[in-house]
């Protein structure tokens, strides 16, 4: 299995990723671009979630393909979502 050194530089480079997402909030960009970078940096976290604390990297490429579907989807929400607000 995974080492405590493993799970320990994820949750740093998480929480690094969650500070990233702060600073580009506060940076004043436009809005389209700071939600594409939002939501490309959230989508790189899920992805870590999803790989190593909920242990995919170790499932059968099937539950993989069928997670990663349903991220998918709520990615197409979200999109949709922030869309209509406009």
């Amino acid at each position: 299995m995974t080492s405590t050194k493993l799970y320990t530089a994820i949750y740093v480079l998480l929480f690094g990723m969650a500070t990233a997402q702060v600073f580009i909030e506060s940076m004043g960009m436009a809005y389209w671009t700071a939600f594409a970078a939002i939501l490309g940096v959230s989508f790189a976290k899920a992805v870590l979630v999803a790989g190593y604390y909920q242990h995919l990297r170790y499932e059968p490429r099937s539950v993989t393909v069928l997670v990663l579907v349903g991220l998918l989807a709520a990615l197409a929400l979200t999109v949709a979502a922030s869309y209509s607000i406009l």
